[in-house]
């Protein structure tokens, strides 16, 4: 049952993620940009680090 229930959640979260994708792209652009943001932050501070 919990593996019904696991697989049901996972597939109501990929749904809604391409829904959000189709209807609001640029939103979808602005959070794809700021992931990538965060990651360049990340490796600066570490860079800083090993310096």
């Amino acid at each position: 049952m919990t593996k019904l229930v696991k697989n049901a959640l996972w597939a109501l979260i990929i749904a809604f993620v391409i829904f959000y994708l189709v209807t609001r792209p640029e939103a979808a652009a602005d959070i794809v940009k700021s992931v990538f943001r965060l990651f360049d932050s990340i490796g600066r501070f570490f860079s800083q680090l090993a310096k």
